[in-house]
C-alpha cells in the first residue's frame, strides 16, 4: 500500500509541478488553487509512504516519478524537445527508480 501511495504522490507532485506554469507567478486564483491542492496531496502521500518506505528511497522515487513524469508531460502538452538523448536520459532515471523498488527493503528502522 505504500508503494502505491508513493506512485499517486508522484502523480500529483507531477499535477502541481505543470500547474505551477498555469498560475502565472500564483496571480490566478484557479490555477493557484488547482497546485497548492496538489501539492499538499503529494506531501502528504508521501508522509503516509515514509511510514514504511525508508526515506531515502521514497524521497529518491517520488523526485525521480514527478521529474520524468513532468519532463514527459511538457514534451507531451508544451511542445518541448523530445531529443534522443534527453529521452536516453529520462530511461536512467526510471532504471534507478526501478532499482531502489527491487533493492528496498519497507522495514523503517532497521
Amino acid at each position: 500500500m505504500a508503494w502505491i501511495c508513493l506512485l499517486v504522490a508522484g502523480l500529483f507532485e507531477c499535477a502541481w509541478a505543470i500547474g505551477i506554469k498555469y498560475t502565472e507567478g500564483f496571480t490566478k486564483t484557479v490555477p493557484s488553487v488547482l497546485t497548492i491542492s496538489a501539492m499538499v496531496i503529494s506531501l502528504w502521500l508521501l508522509s503516509v509512504a515514509m511510514k514504511t518506505i525508508p526515506v531515502g528511497t521514497a524521497y529518491a522515487v517520488w523526485t525521480g516519478f514527478g521529474a520524468v513524469g513532468v519532463a514527459l508531460l511538457g514534451m507531451i502538452l508544451l511542445g518541448e524537445s523530445r531529443d534522443i538523448m534527453r529521452i536516453i536520459c529520462l530511461l536512467f532515471i526510471v532504471s534507478g527508480i526501478v532499482g531502489l523498488k527491487l533493492v528496498s527493503s519497507t522495514d523503517v528502522g532497521s
